[in-house]
């Protein structure tokens, strides 16, 4: 389960996506999202779906590499969609003693799972098409208006590539640390809640030290390459947009357009 984690990770490749500006697919990721808080029916999340599916074929990124990512994030995707199915009031479509099925609280568990999905999958979207240092671009000339009040954008857009890039770093260390701690015996799979959770201990101890050790190299290896911060820094290839932004930025607000328009549907 720890390497099916997706989030972070890059994709190779040469798509109409993979070519856009790291801006672009930023704030096509945040609108995504806001929308899909907006779509409150099944034609919303449909188109929301319809839209998701198209750019995944255009990037050429498998469906099975991303979907792969789903699969550490179940439980959380379950426990929400049971929250929802038994605690809200409606129309009661089954009932056995203090626990009853309505339909709205049907209609909302399963909006909200949908909901969950498209998130995840269209946030990873982002990460697979974007390489780290685009994406930091990026993140630092939207931020950049914000450093005129005293705001640093070039920290904070380091601090959060940082973040995204090192956690499939940090899964692929948890999942070496489990097996050398299953290969000594350990069981983390047998006894009830409790004892999973203290079987736990083993882990997190050697992943937090390993986690300090992974960023004291990464900042010693800034260090030996001059780093001082964003003041004056100079960079090799400048982001610029292109006719493809502009087309994304149509689409995107066609898209926007659309799903509001839904809620009335």
């Amino acid at each position: 389960m720890i390497r099916d984690i997706t989030l972070g990770q890059y994709y190779p490749g040469g798509s109409a996506v993979h070519r856009l500006d790291a801006r672009t697919k930023i704030i096509a990721t945040l609108v995504y999202i806001a929308a899909l808080f907006v779509v409150n029916n099944f034609w919303g999340f449909l188109i929301a779906a319809a839209s998701l599916f198209t750019v995944i074929a255009i990037s050429r990124v498998p469906l099975k590499f991303i979907f792969r990512g789903l699969t550490a994030v179940f439980l959380i995707i379950a426990f929400t969609f049971i929250i929802n199915l038994f605690m809200v009031d409606g129309r009661v479509l089954w009932e056995w003693k203090f626990l009853s099925i309505t339909y709205e609280g049907l209609q909302r568990a399963c909006f909200m799972a949908v909901r969950l999905v498209l998130l995840i999958i269209g946030s990873s979207m982002m990460t697979l098409t974007t390489k780290p240092i685009e994406l930091t671009d990026g993140l630092e000339k939207l931020l950049n208006p914000l450093s005129k009040i005293g705001v640093p954008s070039h920290e904070i857009a380091l601090m959060m590539t940082i973040a995204l890039r090192f956690i499939p770093t940090l899964m692929e260390e948890t999942d070496k640390i489990i097996k050398a701690q299953q290969a000594r015996g350990a069981d983390f799979e047998s006894g009830n809640l409790l004892s999973r959770a203290k079987a736990l201990i083993p882990i997190l101890i050697p992943l937090f030290i390993s986690s300090f050790r992974i960023a004291q190299d990464l900042a010693l290896a800034m260090e030996a390459r001059c780093y001082h911060g964003g003041e004056g820094r100079t960079r090799m290839n400048q982001i610029r947009f292109h006719r493809g932004d502009a087309a994304a930025a149509v689409l995107l607000i066609a898209f926007l357009g659309v799903i509001i328009a839904s809620r009335w549907i």
